[in-house]
């Protein structure tokens, strides 16, 4: 029948399902004249009706409810929910043409049309959703079987909150899904059917109509090797707020689309302001490929790809605050088909397009292949295939699979082997969020001698002779560990392990089982602490805190304001609280808020994946890191930014020693914002106007060692210098803390010098351990962090950098500054460093901070 549009579901058998709309074009003929005036009266009367209906409806979508597709905030007062699922339908038996790209197309119009009004119809005619529905909007179309992009919009009040469970994904689809297998209207003379469709939730922030102008840019990709630049509004100045924008994507058939930023800065919050980019012209969030947020420092950036050939970008902002936003390059790359067979006995392999995000929607498989008489080792260099906030033990989403093992998630580093002379690699992505992926090399290696000299783990890693049966668990699968004959010096927990002795009772879960920590008993003269470990009697309720977790001073009955002000944190009222570190954690524990006063400090600027490889520093991952040169020397000690004026260091630094006068202020240059010596690119230089150090310093215990340098003229904060937070005197840093040391001294014991920022995760040691293995030379104003088993320490060169600690809140805060230790990550040799919260009423006095 002329002027019908016909839908179809895959399961309708064959049959053309059809309603036909009235044709106005169609005339009957030889009407009389009464009938032609009573006809006439009665389109006037429609058209009368029809425009009152249409001015109704502009009151209340543009009047009453002006900007119905911002924030939910914006959209619906406090006293209702707004959902929106968004989505497409699978268009078949449709020819698909370029101006069904351009919405303002006669095409274009009279599709959308069509399908709003299948979807209007559907969800008014659902007994269950009809009350609640709001819009819905036809927004883009693409190629291949033509798809159309959608979403469908529900309000509902608070008083109905109860109807909320009705709204299941399950549930939009199915209505959708039988709606479309009955007759249907349309303008169009085209046969169609809907072959497919699939809607989920998506953030009502995120979806627009297609004739709103505001923000939405659409652009098509060059030749290949060809890039279009384009960035944020207002970029580099700052985005606008409550911006809603979209960026239509699209590139050829066959090829994918690579979106590469240069540069990206918003505000580190992505629940107000973030973007997000699709695998799909519809924010639908199955097929999201990443949502980000933050400022990503330039030697990280970021890039992602499709899978497909068209994406969509979003980029919402919130009512307040700005940041420069992001530049994009844009391009189109070949689709690729990723894995093949490798036949060398060395090499290595990457994730599709690595290090760029590899692209969702994809599967992979390399098969290596060695001579007969040999096996083959496979070692992940890097590996991080993550989704956020998704915990997948099965890894059932993105992984590797080897040897019918799936792995997933964040790995500092995955060896595998073989049993025969090949094997298979495999890796899969899902519709919905990609990651950096990984780079792994593979080797051949005799199954009769795997590791020559060394031990040989069972994952196929070689480590030293020396690491096994050591009581750490150097494999990774702790093979290294197995099997062991604990000597003289250990313990032997209950699952085999064995434990170096010193680690019995030290409150820290060392066997894994508990077994070290279980019925540890305290003398009769000691009091138990609530972490387990012993202190004298006599300490507790003395005013001075001894137990880690304060238990000592808790619920002591005559507690003065002094001895109050000892353990517990003060606040600027003088009041005192029993609240674990409460400073500078987003949270006001204070009644003044005194707790939550000048923390602008412990904060990167760049955001930093948690797991990067090797040991050199990211540009920016520690701003607050400075380096101390003193006369034609170089780099001589280190130090960490506490204002724009002031820096702290260690006072052993700044001693006289022979001729060489190490106090003085104008022999030493501060450089601030380095992290390769030599390039002083983005660096700030400054002359040192006084050094104080400590005058309890003593240069034989190495006890107070500590001092801060006031600048010649102030830093101007940036992205790559920043300052670290000093801990009250009451924060805790419990045992087994694991914190970070950095800096440029030498790499080992008798070694050189590093060129470029190092960084080195240790832990928090517990006192009475590193007191034993130090016989006895440390005082309360130390701390020890490093590993009893030694190979990673600080270094000389070191000296007056810090150790940072990172709280939940986020927050990084000095713990302590670099001060001594007998060589370099020497076995039962830790690192020793001046601790931050016993000297930090002194920092204040001196510094005003």
């Amino acid at each position: 029948m002329e002027g019908t549009v016909k839908f179809k579901s895959e399961a309708g058998n064959g049959r053309q399902e059809s309603v036909a709309f009235l044709d106005p074009g169609k005339n009957s003929g030889g009407r009389s004249r009464s009938k032609i005036l009573f006809r006439t009266f009665i389109v006037v009367l429609l058209l009368l009706i029809l425009a009152g209906v249409i001015g109704f409806l502009v009151w209340y979508f543009a009047i009453k409810r002006p900007g119905s597709v911002k924030t939910e905030s914006s959209v619906a007062p406090p006293d209702r929910t707004t959902l929106v699922y968004s989505g497409r339908l699978t268009l078949a038996n449709l020819d698909y043409s370029t101006d069904l790209e351009d919405p303002t197309s006669t095409r274009f119009k009279e599709l959308a049309d069509a399908l709003q009004q299948v979807l209007n119809s559907t969800y008014l005619a659902a007994p269950d959703l009809k009350g609640y529905f709001d819009h819905s909007a036809v927004t883009a179309f693409s190629e291949g079987s033509t798809i159309a992009y959608c979403w469908i919009r529900f309000v509902v009040p608070n008083a109905n909150s109860s109807a909320l469970p009705l709204f299941t994904e399950a549930a939009i689809n199915g209505n959708l899904r039988r709606s479309t297998r009955t007759p249907t209207r349309t303008v169009s003379q085209e046969t169609l059917r809907v072959s497919d469709l699939v809607l989920s939730a998506a953030d009502p922030r995120t979806v627009k109509e297609p004739g709103d102008g505001s923000c939405i840019f659409s652009y098509r990709a060059g030749p290949v090797g060809e890039t279009t630049i384009f960035s944020s509004p207002g970029f580099p100045s700052g985005y606008p707020p409550n911006a809603r924008c979209q960026y239509v994507l699209r590139a050829d058939r066959g090829n994918v689309i690579r979106l590469a930023f240069p540069t990206f800065n918003v505000e580190d919050s992505c629940l107000d302001v973030f973007v997000d980019i699709f695998d799909s012209l519809a924010p639908e969030r199955k097929r999201i490929i990443t949502e980000k947020c933050g400022n990503r420092p330039p030697s990280n950036p970021l890039a992602v790809l499709s899978s497909g050939s068209v994406a969509l970008m979003t980029l919402v902002t919130h009512s307040s605050g700005s940041a420069p936003g992001f530049q994009v390059q844009f391009s189109q790359v070949p689709k690729i088909s990723c894995g093949q067979t490798l036949i060398s006995q060395t090499g290595n392999f990457t994730s599709p397009h690595y290090p760029d995000f590899y692209p969702p929607n994809i599967d992979c498989s390399w098969i290596i292949q060695v001579p007969s008489n040999l096996h083959v080792r496979v070692q992940f260099k890097m590996f991080r295939l993550k989704e956020p906030d998704v915990i997948d033990p099965v890894c059932s989403k993105d992984f590797v699979e080897v040897n019918n093992v799936r792995y997933c998630g964040e790995r500092t580093f995955l060896a595998l082997t073989s049993s025969s002379s090949s094997i298979e690699v495999k890796f899969h992505s899902d519709e919905s969020f990609t990651d950096k992926g990984f780079m792994a090399e593979y080797s051949a290696y005799d199954p009769g001698n795997p590791c020559p000299n060394k031990f040989s783990c069972s994952n196929g890693l070689c480590i030293s002779d020396s690491l096994k049966c050591d009581g750490w668990n150097d494999c990774g699968d702790l093979s290294d560990e197995k099997n062991c004959v604990c000597d003289a010096a250990q313990f032997r927990c209950d699952n085999g392990l064995c434990k170096t002795k010193m680690w019995v009772c030290d409150h820290v879960n060392d066997c894994g089982d508990n077994s070290d920590e279980r019925n540890c008993m305290c003398d009769s003269d000691q009091w138990k602490c609530a972490s387990g470990s012993c202190v004298a009697s006599v300490k507790r309720c003395d005013g001075i805190v001894d137990c880690e977790d304060k238990s000592d001073e808790d619920l002591c009955k005559n507690t003065t304001e002094t001895a109050c002000a000892d353990f517990t944190y003060k606040c600027k009222s003088d009041i005192c609280i029993g609240v674990v570190n409460p400073e500078c954690d987003a949270k006001e524990d204070c009644l003044d808020g005194s707790d939550e006063v000048n923390c602008n400090c412990g904060v990167r600027p760049y955001k930093h994946n948690r797991i990067v490889g090797g040991t050199d520093a990211d540009v920016g991952e520690w701003p607050w890191q400075v380096s101390l040169h003193f006369g034609s020397q170089g780099h001589t000690c280190g130090a960490s930014i506490i204002s724009e004026r002031w820096l702290v260091s260690a006072a052993h630094c700044f001693q006289t020693s022979g001729r060489i006068d190490y106090a003085s202020a104008a022999s030493w240059m501060v450089y601030c914002g380095l992290r390769t010596q030599g390039n002083l690119k983005d660096v700030q230089v400054r002359g040192v106007k006084t050094i104080i150090t400590n005058n309890q310093f003593n240069d034989n215990t190495f006890d107070y060692d500590i001092a801060v340098l006031e600048l010649k003229e102030p830093l101007v904060f940036t992205d790559t210098i920043a300052p670290i937070c000093l801990p009250a005197p009451t924060h805790v840093f419990p045992t087994g803390m694991s914190c970070y040391v950095t800096g440029w001294g030498l790499l080992s014991e008798r070694g050189q010098l590093a060129v470029v920022l190092q960084k080195a995760k240790v832990k928090v040691i517990n006192d009475t351990v590193c007191n034993v293995v130090t016989e006895g030379q440390i005082s309360p104003r130390m701390v020890c962090s490093g590993y009893l088993t030694g190979g990673i320490d600080a270094c000389q060169g070191d000296s007056g950098g810090p150790l940072s600690c990172q709280e939940d809140s986020g927050t990084w805060f000095l713990a302590g500054i670099v001060s001594w230790g007998e060589g370099c990550a020497r076995k039962n040799n830790p690192g020793v460093y001046s601790r931050v919260t016993t000297l930090r009423s002194w920092v204040k006095a001196k510094t005003g901070i």
